[in-house]
């Protein structure tokens, strides 16, 4: 069987590993209009610092990445987070506030107001709701927790995970456990406490890897055999009487499948000749844009004592966030030195995406100077910008991909499999990656 896989990041590596350790002999080929694998999972050398273009690890909360890192042998390449990865932050009201980990601190915290912070409480005698409508994170947050504690913790959080705002979010598509802890205990206290009883819950460890992602992404690829199209853009996908058609700037290609593990938007630019009414499904997803700007220090006052800062929207500031990677992972900055990732963009300010590098430079600094009092010009400084970088889960979107879907099932043999439909993270992306491999082995 001859199958072609559209999109080399982590989901279209991880369908493509496990289809290889389960049909050995099947004729695989990767295509990917960059010249190098990983999609956003990129590290980037610069004068001794790692900068990384996208997310920085995975959770061990879930069994999927740490399974794909043993069953491709890079076991050696896992580096856990540092305790301090533990400590994070989040600006309000012109402070840096620790997030409380423990209700005695939640308690003490000034990021809420006594009645905001009693109004949490309250939510042990909040009715669960029994519609099935598609709430925003923000109708849901408002309903259960109050506003205060809405636009404050869940707002920083979701501008950290999605780079979006809560009111731009579906809490079903994006959150869907902590819904289903409403729908099976009544309540999210409830069912927090019912599922410590049972010794479960969230968790996990922040891990990545020696070098950064972009080693994995190195590794992974050394371990499949199959022809590599790297640099490769697909310009459509068409179907004949015996298989599907793949166009490339190097021509046309036959294949038995085809998997799409590009972006929602790329795909319904390929099947665009095959199937306009799943391009236009496709069409509706929408993404958040986000520039990453990295700072190297190779000396700084600031004892980065943590995992780093979220803002609120109150705070009115250009930056989403800054991440104090070389706390987090110590070998991102050379002995001594010292690695901040700021944030920029997303929802909340979509537009700053596509100022110039001066400009992001500035605001960048700016950030930090009112978040960390930070006045040191850096040594080494990295930009990117993923003008469509996060899938925006919007209201709909469960309804939205469930009608993708069906259409695909009237294409048998193509196949979609990317952070666009259901869960951004990396462990997201793997299981849905396996999943869709032994599905077409057992096939």
């Amino acid at each position: 069987m001859k199958i072609a896989i559209v999109g080399a990041g982590i989901s279209g590596l991880s369908t493509a590993f496990y289809l290889k350790q389960k049909m050995p002999d099947c004729s695989l080929v990767i295509y990917d209009p960059e010249t190098r694998p990983g999609g956003t999972m990129q590290t980037v050398n610069v004068g001794g610092f790692l900068f990384e273009g996208g997310g920085n690890g995975f959770l061990t909360n879930k069994p999927d990445s740490m399974q794909l890192v043993k069953d491709s042998g890079a076991e050696h390449l896992l580096l856990p987070s540092s305790d301090l990865a533990r400590k994070r932050f989040i600006f309000h009201n012109n402070g840096l506030h620790r997030l409380p980990e423990s209700p005695p601190l939640f308690l003490k915290s000034g990021l809420l107001t006594l009645r905001e912070k009693l109004r949490v409480a309250g939510e042990f005698f909040v009715a669960a709701s029994d519609s099935d409508k598609d709430e925003t994170l923000q109708e849901f947050g408002y309903r259960r927790v109050g506003k205060g504690f809405t636009d404050v913790f869940l707002g920083a959080m979701v501008a950290g995970i999605y780079a979006t705002t809560p009111d731009k979010i579906s809490v079903q598509a994006a959150f869907p456990m902590v819904v289903a802890l409403e729908k099976e205990y009544g309540g999210l206290f409830r069912g927090m406490i019912a599922k410590r009883k049972k010794g479960g819950g969230p968790g996990g460890v922040l891990t990545s890897f020696r070098g950064g992602v972009g080693s994995f992404i190195s590794h992974l690829k050394k371990t499949i055999d199959a022809e590599w199209r790297l640099g490769s853009p697909v310009t459509g996908i068409s179907r004949d009487l015996v298989g599907f058609q793949v166009k490339s700037e190097k021509g046309s290609e036959e294949f038995d499948q085809v998997i799409i593990s590009a972006p929602a938007y790329a795909a319904a630019e390929m099947l665009a000749g095959l199937d306009p009414e799943m391009t236009g499904r496709l069409q509706k997803i929408d993404y958040s844009p986000i520039a990453v700007v990295g700072f190297g220090y190779e000396e700084l006052d600031h004892p980065l004592n943590g995992f780093g800062l979220l803002t609120t929207s109150a705070a009115g500031l250009p930056i989403l966030g800054a991440l104090w990677d070389s706390s987090i992972f110590p070998d991102r900055a050379p002995d001594g030195s010292k690695l901040i990732r700021i944030m920029i963009g997303g929802q909340r300010n979509p537009e700053l995406v596509g100022l110039d590098d001066k400009q992001l430079l500035k605001l960048a600094r700016d950030g930090l100077r009112k978040t960390m009092q930070i006045e040191t010009e850096p040594d080494s400084v990295f930009i990117k910008r993923w003008t469509r970088g996060i899938p925006s889960y919007a209201p709909g979107h469960l309804d939205r991909v469930a009608s993708i879907f069906e259409q695909l099932a009237t294409h048998p043999g193509l196949h979609l499999c990317a952070n666009a439909y259901g869960g951004i993270a990396m462990n997201d992306c793997v299981r849905n990656g396996r999943e869709l491999a032994l599905s077409i082995a057992d096939a």
